[in-house]
């Protein structure tokens, strides 16, 4: 029998479980490895942790810059937790700009405030180098030395780095981007219609060379565990998917040829280290928009080119037992990812909840996964209890809960065409509303992973309640509700929500079904104004700010609200938006009364089907996708009055009672997916503007009522 060397048996002593393997015979042939491998993959590890990489980067500028702080900032509380594995991500944004001290890439030494961000940070990448360590070897390190499994994330064509251009540069554009212009999908100016203009072209057979170097260099200089091939940050891998194609042939056995080769390099370093290196990818979980991404998932899987298949990013598609299904129908293990949750508008209920969080962990085990993948949650406070929570089915079983209808709105045609015919999961969020028609019962579910038989068994004592937000609702008896079929009794209006308390003995273990109808108002000649916004002060809920940035001005003048944009970098511009449930068949009507101080201001608008801009400039007013329709007149000498008049394609304006643009066709169906909501604001990126403005308002002649979420919350007593 041959023994491992001492510096093999050190390391497999460090990592879970892993002692008694230095026991075993020397892995000498590739089916040794191969077993063992397929031994390791299977291993329980309950929760992965990705931790992103920005720790170095944006490192806190009074913190002397060791490998000590550096991990006690943001890696240290993993210890002695849940979690099994830590999957570190060198930054990879931009594609090849990393903070391991990399030969293949470029390693990233900039300082963020030489760009003009976080002058409360600064990127200790090179003083680590200098230390000897670097951000990778010192993660791994510490993940060894506590028990625990080392991944590195690539990610495989980030895009963070699209703030770009050549008059500004931006911190993470890599020098390689600027020397190879031509390698990527579309630029600055010229932006691509789906993902992302900076993204690399994996068409390219010098993009999937570098790709496969930068891996194999990790592989080959570091002790790592694994590597995880993240596809999801970002979506955009050929120009075929940036410009509304599909991949082609040719450009999907390109990236299955990647894959291909990545695996054999993982199998030949790992023969020569005695030990195998684990192929883990984040995927979208559907084989039908993998494929149409350039991803033959099917193959990939079926050809054993990955161990541990993660799941989910911005958007799902599908249940998680879709694709655990197909994990395990080819012997491969699978951990749902739970992402953090960029939903915005929320008000009651949060996707960012301990008690949100359990439910989404507690739904993933219940559908068979075999871990957990935890993504951009580093900045959970240390006390929360999620890390030694969220592993463990049965420590959540009797935790308190909150189950929404969709946990992400993000939305799959971002990245791909069309891409949204692949989802079979409802989508139902405070941006992504459903407008609730007289008469029309609206049809959801809830999957709910609590056993309730189980909880009274145990002593466990469950309350619950059914929440619907409806913003604007006057009378609760205007929404009738049901339940797995059975009518509920009135709901409680609160707020512009309604609440329904709940036995266990209504709600199911599985799909809830959830039935919501909106009663007929009673009959009035004119439709009431909703939604309106005064000028009194600034605008609050259900308005929602953009992010702006510091040359965005606003203030309370005379009984209106100064909107200025006074920069022309990215992110100068600013507006505040609201869901708000139009009906593409009905008329719906925007008013607004504004006084035009310089550049363009603009009313914006979409219906879920179609949109417009309407610009507001000192010279007149315009459609933005119409730019010939233009009405010129004095908009600064006062306030005026706006009015946007849409059904089905048409659209009017009318300017102080009187029409001044008539488009019949403006609204003529896109072939993208359209939010429903309306904005007004200032200006773009490059443009500057800023207005007064004293009303803004809609009203619709359809019976609507906009619908923003449904949740269901459990609770448990004690004993």
């Amino acid at each position: 029998m041959k023994i491992l060397t001492l510096s093999a048996l050190l390391a497999l002593s460090a990592l879970p479980d892993l002692a008694a393997a230095a026991a075993q015979e020397e892995i000498t042939t590739l089916a040794e490895l191969r077993a063992e491998r397929t031994k390791i993959a299977a291993r329980p590890r309950r929760l992965i942790a990705n931790n992103d990489g920005c720790d170095a980067i944006y490192f806190p500028k009074d913190k002397e810059p060791t490998a000590k702080n550096f991990i006690d900032w943001r890696t240290a509380v993993l210890a002695g937790s849940q979690v099994g594995t830590v999957s570190y991500c060198s930054i990879s944004s931009g594609f090849g700009f990393f903070t391991h001290n990399t030969k293949a890439g470029e390693v990233l030494t900039r300082q963020p405030v030489d760009y003009g961000l976080r002058p409360d940070a600064k990127n200790i990448t090179a003083d680590l180098i200098r230390q000897g360590t670097d951000t990778l070897r010192a993660v791994t390190d510490f993940a060894h030395a506590n028990g625990l499994e080392s991944f590195w994330s690539m990610r495989m064509n980030d895009t963070h780095d699209l703030e770009q251009r050549p008059e500004k540069p931006y911190l993470l554009f890599p020098p390689w981007k600027v020397r190879h212009p031509d390698m990527l999908v579309g630029d600055h100016i010229q932006r691509t219609p789906y993902g992302r203009w900076s993204s690399v072209d994996y068409a390219r057979a010098e993009v999937r060379d570098l790709a496969f170097r930068f891996i194999e260099e990790v592989c080959r200089d570091y002790d790592v565990d694994g590597v995880e091939l993240d596809f999801f940050r970002h979506l955009c891998y050929f120009k075929s998917t940036a410009h509304g194609g599909k991949a082609s042939a040719e450009e999907v056995a390109a990236m299955t040829g990647l894959m291909r080769r990545i695996r054999t390099m993982t199998e030949e370093i790992g023969l020569k280290r005695q030990r195998p290196i684990l192929v883990t990818m984040r995927l979208p979980d559907s084989t039908g928009y993998a494929l149409d991404m350039g991803f033959d998932l099917e193959t990939w899987l079926k050809e054993g080119l990955m161990d541990i298949l993660i799941t989910t990013d911005y958007f799902r598609l599908n249940p998680w037992d879709y694709s655990i299904a197909l994990g395990h129908r080819h012997g491969v293990k699978v951990y749902p990812a739970l992402t953090d949750p960029r939903v915005k508008g929320e008000s009651r209920f949060l996707r960012t909840s301990d008690s949100a969080y359990r439910a989404r962990a507690a739904n993933a085990w219940a559908s068979g996964a075999d871990g957990l993948y935890l993504f951009n949650l580093y900045d959970i406070d240390r006390a929360s209890p999620l890390w030694r929570e969220l592993g463990d089915p049965a420590a959540l079983a009797f935790t308190d809960k909150e189950y929404f209808v969709s946990d992400l709105d993000g939305k799959p045609t971002v990245w791909l065409a069309k891409g949204d015919k692949h989802q079979t999961i409802p989508v139902l969020t405070p941006t992504a509303p459903v407008p609730l028609n007289a008469k029309q019962t609206f049809r959801t579910h809830i999957t709910l992973a609590d056993d309730f038989a189980a909880a009274a068994k145990a002593g466990k004592q469950a309350t619950a309640a059914l929440h619907i937000e409806l913003p604007g609702l006057n009378e609760a008896t205007r929404i009738t509700a049901a339940l797995n079929g059975k009518d509920l009794p009135a709901g409680k209006l609160s707020e512009g929500w309604l609440d329904w308390p709940l036995t266990p003995e209504q709600l199911r273990k599985g799909v809830n079904d959830i039935a919501v109808t909106l009663q007929p108002a009673a009959a009035t000649a004119e439709p009431a104004w909703r939604l309106i916004y005064d000028g009194s002060r600034k605008p609050a809920r259900p308005w929602q700010r953009d992010a702006g940035s510091t040359k965005i001005h606003e203030e309370i003048r005379d009984g209106a609200l100064l909107l200025a944009d006074r920069g022309t970098a990215s992110g100068d511009y600013c507006y505040y938006r609201s869901a708000w449930g139009a009906d593409p068949e009905s008329e719906s009507t925007i008013e607004a009364r504004v006084k035009v101080v310089s550049g363009s201001s603009f009313l914006i608008f979409s219906n879920g089907v179609s949109g417009e801009r309407l610009e507001l400039t000192p010279t007149g007013i315009g459609l933005h996708h119409h730019s010939k329709l233009r009405h010129a007149m004095n908009t600064t000498d006062a306030f005026h009055t706006y009015r946007i008049v849409i059904q089905g394609t048409g659209l009017q304006v009318h300017v102080d009672g009187a029409l001044c643009l008539d488009a019949p066709a403006a609204l003529t169906p896109r072939n993208d997916t359209l939010r429903n909501e309306f904005a007004f604001g200032a200006a773009n990126s490059t443009g500057q503007g800023e207005a007064l403005w004293r009303e803004v308002k809609y009203k619709t002649k359809g019976a609507t009522q906009p619908l923003h979420d449904i949740v269901v919350s459990i609770g448990y007593g004690k004993e």
